[in-house]
């Protein structure tokens, strides 16, 4: 277990790291007048306490996030900003593609087609940030 003294630190720069600079200050903005408590529980608990677990590389953590999402069929922003933080983390357009087709089967058709309509812009930007830096299709 982490010291909860280290929860906030560790998920605040997980914030920054997955998804940049500003990330975690935009979320305590964002629920500051709603719910604190909420930005609060997912610094210190999900991310600081359950994201910075080892165990999992972090490609493979979005890739599991974004199957949660597809899963779920409706986290249309958390599926899109985990996609970038999966392609931050040097995962690829295709791993990022084959996890989401994967759940064919168990998520569902609609879901599978939902998903990769919601990430097709960002799946599309990455192969052209690709093509301009000169790398294959990693971005990251």
């Amino acid at each position: 277990m982490i010291p909860n003294q280290e929860l906030r630190p560790r998920g605040m720069a997980y914030l920054e790291q997955a998804f940049g600079g500003g990330a975690a200050d935009a979320l305590i903005s964002d629920m500051a007048d709603l719910c604190p408590d909420f930005a609060d529980m997912s610094i210190e608990w999900a991310l600081g306490g359950v994201a910075c677990r080892p165990g999992l590389d972090k490609v493979t953590r979005e890739l599991v996030v974004i199957a949660s999402c597809v899963t779920l069929g409706h986290p249309v922003v958390q599926l899109r900003a985990h996609t970038q933080a999966a392609l931050q983390a040097g995962a690829t357009r295709e791993q990022i593609i084959e996890a989401i087709l994967q759940l064919l089967f168990y998520a569902g058709g609609a879901a599978v087609r939902n998903a990769l309509v919601a990430v097709k812009d960002i799946l599309n930007g990455a192969i052209a940030a690709d093509a301009l830096a000169g790398h294959g299709q990693t971005v990251g």
